[in-house]
């Protein structure tokens, strides 16, 4: 089989994974977002170096909830110059601390935090800083990585140990799935498709279980078509309140 094939099939069979084995997570998530959407709390996302993709698919994106607010890595994402500084920084302890201390996040509001590794300070720390400001989280995370690795926190403690909803991505041991004979890493990563099905399908769930509610959620409409910037710019407008990424 072709190597690309090979990856294809590996990716599908993760995502299938996913589909059965986090059903009930997702769900639990759903629940937790929903909750603060009807209390008229905020909802945040966090991800460092290559997880930020998973806060990028989820915010101000096309069929996505305008409520969910990122907050940035600042030196962390893949904008920074030298790039292996962003593996440097995501394990500054107190970082993920200070961080969230400058958002505008509150008691009542959700963080969703996603870190394949789970091992790294930034996003202990920061859920860690969650539970101490009154937020609740959800992490986004492999947990085979996990539970292959020593935490790299002064605590021991990794991102699953944390949070109080954990969703494993199910990217494996290293993330990458696919071996080349006579090659010793593997390659395909696959927790970036992973995630952000894992993303989506969570905003999926929160804006069917809204509308089942008799809420109209604020969904963004893809400003290519047409009416998209009017359809976005009013709800916008509606919930100006709770969006700071403007």
């Amino acid at each position: 089989m072709p190597a690309a094939d090979d990856y294809f099939q590996q990716a599908l069979s993760a995502l299938a994974q996913v589909a059965r084995s986090q059903a009930k997570t997702i769900a639990a998530a759903a629940e937790l977002l929903v909750e603060a959407i009807k209390g008229n709390h905020c909802l945040f996302s966090f991800g460092a170096s290559h997880s930020f993709i998973i806060t990028e698919e989820l915010v101000y994106r096309a069929g996505g909830l305008m409520l969910i607010n990122p907050i940035y890595p600042h030196g962390m994402n893949l904008a920074v110059h030298p790039l292996p500084l962003t593996s440097r920084l995501e394990r500054v302890e107190g970082l993920g601390r200070e961080l969230l201390a400058a958002a505008p996040a509150k008691h009542g509001d959700r963080l969703i935090i996603t870190s394949t590794s789970g091992r790294n300070s930034i996003v202990i720390d920061m859920a860690l800083q969650a539970k101490a400001m009154g937020l609740k989280t959800i992490a986004i995370t492999s947990l085979a990585y996990s539970q292959g690795t020593k935490s790299r926190h002064p605590s021991g403690k990794k991102l699953a140990e944390v949070c109080d909803v954990v969703i494993d991505n199910g990217a494996p041991y290293g993330d990458a799935a696919l071996a080349i004979p006579g090659l010793r890493p593997k390659v395909g990563p696959l927790s970036t498709i992973t995630g952000c099905a894992i993303a989506n399908a969570l905003v999926c769930e929160v804006v069917a279980q809204l509308v089942k509610a008799g809420i109209q959620p604020p969904v963004f409409m893809s400003a290519n078509q047409e009416g998209g910037d009017d359809w976005n710019a009013r709800r916008l407008a509606e919930n100006k309140a709770r969006i700071f990424y403007l």
